[in-house]
């Protein structure tokens, strides 16, 4: 058996327990880091289209089950880094608005339990960690911001420049994404074309383990064990968690420490807690709301393609511009979404989903097009949860919510994108499997009855552990999650009394 102990142990190196390590490690605090993945290798492979999205070389070969019992593979990565390590990288924040309650004509978007002048100063200590480039006053629906941002906006290639005054010509106001590479002077980054989505082989993309967790590491406080799959926490005397078990390459695995906490992503964290079941709490723990694992959120997402047959798209690095005009108002009175520029696709990614399409004919396509991703957002209902069975298998219940706004929003963009040049339109919907931005599943408030979590993360029902990662979210916005859960991470380590805590 192996046995490690620490004061405060996180499990998942993702960007809520990488960055909460780092927050850690600036206190000199013993923290030990557990993720169950391996570092994700630096090899040719990163940058092949092939490698990465036909044959999943980076994805794990787990299953989950849906609402029918039928199988699909989640979007996650057990890597050192979690997701980040394969994210686009685009790093906005939320807006005022977004931790407000929002009612839409078929859902509400409740308020969050603090505010965004209390998260602020942290989305800046965020945005200087993560490298994050950005540009001020483009955006229409910007929150305010006490410092700017830490680098310039990435720059736009000649395809993108043009694109954009068409944009403008239609009375919307394109902007800069922000986005988290090392484009600072001497940075690593050489603007390629597999960045969105792909592993960087350069380590020039702003992932947890490069920007957050190595720099701990190398602090000497904190300490990482991979290849620890956690299988179950366990409950003492007065509601305080004691140790974790799980297991290192087959070897039973036992952890005590002052204070848990859970970054395994929104869906595996409830699902640890919903399997440390025992009898004496046969919901799981910090379960006394009935809470956990429901209220699952995934983003109303659509990627589309459009193609204009009289230009041909040379651009290398597409990922550089957003149009927020409807973020607030879609025209009705009732918030609508963003509209992000994603990475180019070229036609052997296009091959994953157009399966039927000769690779020929998606090569001339891909030349002439550009990708975008519609957001808007989802709202919670008990219905959508997450689930365990006895075997440990993930079950996911999952509805769209909302999403007569994301008809709506899709509606509009189309036309905007028609009109500035757009012929053809090509869209594909995000399915159960497309699940990137998962959140929801251990909601914070104030009220124990209505929440998982009080305001800085901690349980409700066992003062030692906490949750750091999307699952803390009451709603889900219309912006990418990133950049808020590394914001709320920085809080939480900053303002917890680590020392109560874990006595």
């Amino acid at each position: 058996m192996i046995r490690e102990s620490a004061r405060v142990v996180i499990v998942g190196s993702g960007m809520g327990g990488g960055t909460l390590a780092w927050g850690l490690a600036q206190r000199g605090i013993d923290t030990l880091v557990l993720e169950r993945g391996q570092a994700l290798p630096r090899e040719p492979e990163n940058w092949s289209p092939e490698a990465v999205f036909t044959e999943r070389r980076y994805k794990p070969a787990e299953t989950w089950l849906d609402d029918e019992g039928q199988e699909f593979h989640p979007g996650v990565h057990y890597v050192v880094g979690g997701n980040t390590k394969v994210y686009g990288a685009a790093l906005p924040r939320f807006r005022e608005r977004d931790f407000l309650r929002t009612e839409y004509p078929s859902g509400v978007s409740p308020a969050w339990p603090f505010s965004y002048a209390d998260i602020e100063p942290y989305y800046v200590q965020a945005e200087a960690l993560y490298r994050v480039h950005g540009s001020t006053g483009e955006d229409p629906s910007d929150p305010w911001r006490s410092r700017p941002f830490p680098y310039a906006p990435l720059p736009h290639e000649p395809y993108i420049e043009e694109t954009m005054a068409r944009l403008v010509e239609q009375g919307v106001h394109p902007s800069c994404t922000p986005m988290g590479v090392d484009l600072r002077p001497g940075g690593s980054c050489i603007r390629c074309q597999t960045c969105d989505g792909f592993p960087c082989r350069l380590g020039a993309k702003s992932d947890s383990e490069t920007c957050a967790l190595g720099p701990a590491l190398a602090g000497g406080s904190v300490r990482l064990l991979t290849g620890a799959r956690v299988t179950h926490l366990e409950r003492g005397a007065g509601g305080m968690i004691e140790r974790l078990h799980g297991t290192v390459d087959g070897e039973p695995l036992v952890v005590e420490a002052g204070a848990f906490v859970l970054s395994a992503g929104a869906a595996n964290s409830a699902a640890l807690l919903l399997a440390s079941r025992t009898d004496e709490h046969p919901m799981g723990l910090s379960n006394s709301s009935g809470l956990v694992g429901r209220n699952y959120m995934v983003h109303n997402n659509t990627h589309i393609a459009t193609i204009d047959p009289r230009r041909r798209n040379d651009v290398v690095f597409q990922k550089t511009v957003c149009v927020n005009d409807f973020y607030d108002d879609l025209g009705d009175g009732y918030p609508g979404g963003a509209l992000q520029a994603i990475g180019k696709v070229q036609g052997s990614m296009m091959k994953t989903h157009a399966t039927k399409v000769p690779r020929s004919v998606l090569d001339r396509m891909a030349s002439r097009s550009m990708e975008w991703v519609v957001m808007s957002e989802d709202t919670p209902s008990v219905h959508n949860r997450v689930t365990v069975d006895q075997d440990g298998r993930i079950h996911v219940s999952w509805r769209r919510t909302n999403y007569d706004r994301h008809e709506a929003l899709l509606g509009k963009v189309r036309s905007l994108l028609r009109s500035t040049g757009y012929t053809a339109i090509f869209e594909q919907r995000f399915s159960i499997d497309m699940n990137s931005h998962m959140c929801g599943t251990a909601v914070a408030g104030t009220d124990p009855e209505t929440s998982v979590l009080d305001p800085w993360c901690r349980s409700h029902d066992s003062a030692n552990l906490l949750v750091v990662d999307s699952a803390f979210f009451p709603s889900s916005a219309a912006q990418n999650p990133a950049l808020t859960i590394a914001a709320q991470a920085l809080r939480v380590a900053q303002e917890t009394d680590w020392d109560e805590v874990a006595s």
